[in-house]
Formats: structure tokens, C-alpha cells, sequence
């Protein structure tokens, strides 16, 4: 069964609007997995604009469910990883100023860098996903540098789902066979919503995870968390 795992940044990111704490990020993530969740992603970034470092820190302790960290692995994310020792590192291609993720590893080229900041997760006994596109070179040097799961950027199809959708998830199906061929895990994200994201599903059952914000959160403010959450997690049968 697919696992959906909340990405809480912009929870975050509405908190820092205006100082305090209100939403309470720690009390939404706990909520997210009372209603339903079966992961909370976070996504740290150096201006700390949404999740703080401090947020990581405290969220450790009180989830019951798998904790994913994502970002882009410089020297400080790394320590940072390696302190609080999620389930699951995510790395991510994005400089500091990007808005948001906007394109995958270019696995390659990155070969030895990511190798060794593999390495270095894998020997701490956290699971590693690497954040690419569907060109399957991108997925074999995930593979040859000791990924042990790829998370498929899913915004090109989320893009051309109402145009033609048999289009749309056809690079990604094909990219998911090669991730399977190699023994790779498979996860996805970015801009899957309640439109798109059972076809998806239902085209690559064999996803280990996906992972959703901004989306969610924005249904959320319509039809409730709780009620979102479940209507996620429907998607994903």
C-alpha cells in the first residue's frame, strides 16, 4: 500500500507570517497522523523561511509515524540529518533561494558528490531517496551511487494531466519500470492533488510513498484536515 506522507511546510510557513505560534506546527503534524498520515515530510531550508531547524529537532520525538527530511545536502543539512536520524533523507537539487523544487538530480554529474553523501546517511542506517526526473541515466546513477529509493519529480505530469493524462503518466510508468529493475524503491512528489493523484496511483500501484503539501494543505482550508487527509489516503487504492 502506497504510504502518504504530509509535507508541513507551508503550516510552517503560515506561522512565520506573523510570528508566534499559531498554527502550531508540532500540533498539526500530530494531527496529521491522528487523522490518517503515514508520514510527515519537512523540507529545511537555510533562510529558514517555513521549517525551522528548531522545528526538526522537536518534531523527532513526538511523531509515531515515518519522519522524512528533504533538502539539498550541504554540510549543514547533513549534520542536521544526522542528529536527528529520520526514517528517510530526500535529497533535492534546490539552491537556497528557490521557491520550491523545480527539477530533479542530475545524477551523473553529481555521481561522486552523491556517492559520498550516500555513503555517509546509509552508514547512519537512514533510508536515502534521491529526487529525480524520469530519464532512466538519472535513475541508474541514483542506483550506481547507493540510493536506496528515487522520488520521481511529478510536476511535468500534474501539468499535462488535463490535456491528455495517458500522455502524461506514460514517462513516469516507464521510469518506474526502471526503478523496479534496478531494486530500487519508489517514491513521488510535487504537485499531486486530488485530480491527478489516483491515476497515478493506479498506473504505478507499486509506489512506496508520495508526498504532498501544498496541494493538501489548500484543500485543507476548504474541507477540513482531517477530512483532506482521508480523501488523500483514498486516492492511494
Amino acid at each position: 500500500m502506497t504510504k502518504l506522507s504530509v509535507n508541513i511546510n507551508k503550516v510552517a510557513t503560515l506561522r512565520n507570517a506573523r510570528g508566534g505560534n499559531m498554527p502550531d506546527v508540532l500540533k498539526v503534524a500530530q494531527d496529521c497522523e491522528r487523522f490518517g498520515a503515514d508520514g510527515i515530510t519537512v523540507h529545511p531550508r537555510p533562510d529558514e523561511r517555513h521549517i525551522r531547524r528548531a522545528d526538526v529537532y522537536a518534531l523527532r520525538p513526538l511523531l509515531r509515524t515515518e519522519f522524512n527530511i528533504e533538502g539539498y545536502p550541504s554540510r549543514e543539512f547533513v549534520d542536521l540529518v544526522l542528529k536527528v536520524k529520520p526514517h528517510q533523507v530526500t535529497l533535492v537539487p534546490d539552491s537556497p533561494t528557490q521557491l520550491t523544487s523545480n527539477a530533479g538530480w542530475d545524477t551523473k554529474t553529481n555521481y561522486t558528490f552523491l556517492s559520498e553523501v550516500l555513503d555517509a546517511f546509509n552508514q547512519a542506517g537512514i533510508r536515502t531517496s534521491v529526487f529525480v526526473s524520469t530519464d532512466p541515466e538519472m535513475i541508474e546513477y541514483a542506483a550506481k551511487a547507493g540510493a536506496d529509493r528515487v522520488e520521481l519529480y511529478t510536476e511535468p505530469y500534474a501539468s499535462a494531466y488535463a490535456r491528455n493524462r495517458e500522455e502524461a503518466v506514460a514517462p513516469f510508468l516507464e521510469a518506474a519500470k526502471v526503478a523496479r529493475r534496478l531494486g530500487l524503491g519508489l517514491n513521488a512528489g510535487h504537485d499531486l492533488n486530488l485530480e491527478n493523484l489516483n491515476y497515478f496511483y493506479q498506473n504505478i500501484p507499486w509506489l512506496d510513498e508520495v508526498s504532498i503539501g501544498h496541494a493538501l494543505i489548500c484543500d485543507a482550508l476548504y474541507l477540513g484536515l482531517q477530512r483532506t487527509i482521508q480523501e488523500y489516503k483514498n486516492c492511494l487504492h
